[in-house]
């Protein structure tokens, strides 16, 4: 009955009408997203509430730099995702006993080496960031803290990536539940009660993320056949991390790229003054949860798309693209909407600042509106990602996206009549519109050599 009862949390991705799996996958994955990013939220909500202006620019202006630093090892767990995913749909135990401890073991020892980066690199580089002289303190501070919660953080992701690539979802969002409801409550105590300011927020936040990783591994110990974690296992097998940094690692380089390219922007908007960046930061933070909602949807195909090809059902992976495209797009298209319009009313949760208010309505009214879009970019992103091929929307995305923004501000924004921040806000949807027509250009070509290489299975798919 116990055995059963495990099983009844995984879900086969290869079989079955796909809209009603995909829906019961990446609904608990958007609901553990949003709680995720309530991480973020509460503290800011709670330092802008409690702690002023130049406290909630402290911790707002610190998420690019964080996502830069950690994204490279991010990366490593979308290998994880892709191979664990893969080797469930061919049934391959002892691959996914070597991707599971493998993984594990690479999670820990990134959290570590991020410890040192985080400790003794923070300072120098907020300074490099053009962070305000009154928020560069404060800014370096909370970084420092929160760096020390790399371990938990990693871990808890690469142990998510292996439960979602067995189709499991909900445990992720009842361990993260449980931490949501700490990390808002320690958030309230320390710097409510206690008076940490920008401390007392980071330091809720890496107990949270300790907590939520504490559970997922609880959760691997003790889960049955070759997803099981063994402490005793737990080695590197350089075969299983070939593979992963294959298609893992070009994903990190991405995500760095991307997150250079967010930081000379918010370089950009630093120089706006503190106003300013605590309005795009609020703002910002709002669009996370549009951007969460979507990325559920990634993920899911990143997911469906590995079970399949280990499976050998090659037609059915464009059925999963098609399905995942249309929902990202109008999931993308309700929620950036209502985000917009009730901007005003969801940027006052963060401040009592009407001119913070005015200015982070600036960025809603360009970038909000148009998420769906960035929705529809990040889905064929995982799309290319799940049949095996990280290197191609690698080199598109960063050209395609990483290019036009710092071409963009080298030119467009350094025209008078650009010089704004709706003219930094602007060049978003704009690398979104072309780096979606490369990405569906990259995918017809290499689903169609796919199809040939798979020709000699029987798909049933």
């Amino acid at each position: 009955m116990k055995r059963t009862e495990k099983k009844s949390y995984q879900m086969d991705l290869s079989t079955g009408p796909i809209l009603g799996k995909l829906l019961r996958f990446s609904l608990p994955l958007m609901l553990s997203s949003l709680l995720q990013l309530l991480f973020n939220a509460a503290d800011i909500v709670v330092v802008g509430r409690f702690a002023g202006d130049t406290a909630l620019a402290a911790v707002g202006s610190n998420s690019s730099l964080i996502t830069l630093i950690t994204n490279i090892f991010m990366g490593l767990s979308i290998g994880t995702n892709v191979l664990a995913a893969r080797s469930l749909g061919a049934k391959d135990d002892a691959q996914l006993h070597s991707t599971v401890h493998t993984s594990v073991l690479v999670s820990l020892l990134s959290g570590l080496l991020l410890i040192f980066v985080g400790l003794f690199g923070a300072r120098q580089f907020l300074t490099w960031m053009a962070s305000p002289p009154e928020v560069i303190d404060q800014a370096t501070l909370y970084l420092r803290i929160y760096f020390l919660g790399m371990p938990a953080m990693m871990f808890y992701n690469f142990g998510a990536a292996l439960l979602r690539a067995a189709g499991d979802t909900r445990r992720p969002l009842y361990y993260l539940t449980l931490a949501g409801v700490a990390n808002v409550v320690l958030n309230l105590i320390f710097v409510i009660v206690f008076r940490l300011d920008v401390a007392g927020v980071a330091l809720a936040t890496i107990i949270s993320q300790y907590i939520s990783a504490v559970l997922v591994m609880r959760c691997l110990l003790k889960e049955s056949g070759a997803l099981r974690l063994h402490l005793k296992d737990l080695h590197i097998n350089w075969r299983v991390m070939g593979q992963i940094l294959r298609i893992g690692l070009p994903a990190g380089v991405q995500g760095i790229i991307f997150s250079i390219s967010n930081v000379v922007i918010q370089s950009s908007i630093n120089s706006f003054g503190a106003i300013v960046v605590a309005g795009n930061s609020a703002a910002a933070n709002i669009e996370g949860f549009v951007y969460v909602s979507m990325n559920a949807f990634y993920q899911a195909c990143i997911s469906f798309v590995s079970q399949n090809l280990g499976a050998g059902k090659i037609r059915r992976i464009r059925r999963i693209v098609l399905t995942c495209v249309a929902c990202v797009a109008v999931v993308g298209f309700i929620v950036g909407t209502a985000g917009w319009i009730f901007g005003e009313q969801l940027l006052g949760i963060y401040t009592t600042s009407e001119e913070v208010v005015r200015m982070g309505m600036l960025r809603l009214d360009v970038i909000c509106r148009l998420d769906f879009i960035c929705g529809i970019m990040d889905v064929m992103v995982g799309a290319l990602r799940g049949i095996g091929y990280s290197l191609a929307p690698m080199i598109v995305s960063v050209v395609g996206v990483c290019g036009l923004r710092l071409l963009w501000l080298a030119t467009v924004f350094q025209m008078p009549q650009w010089h704004t921040t709706t003219g930094i806000y602007l060049s978003y949807p704009v690398s979104w519109i072309i780096t979606i027509a490369a990405h569906v250009a990259c995918f017809v070509v290499l689903y169609r050599r796919l199809k040939k290489k798979y020709a000699h299975l029987e798909d049933n798919g």
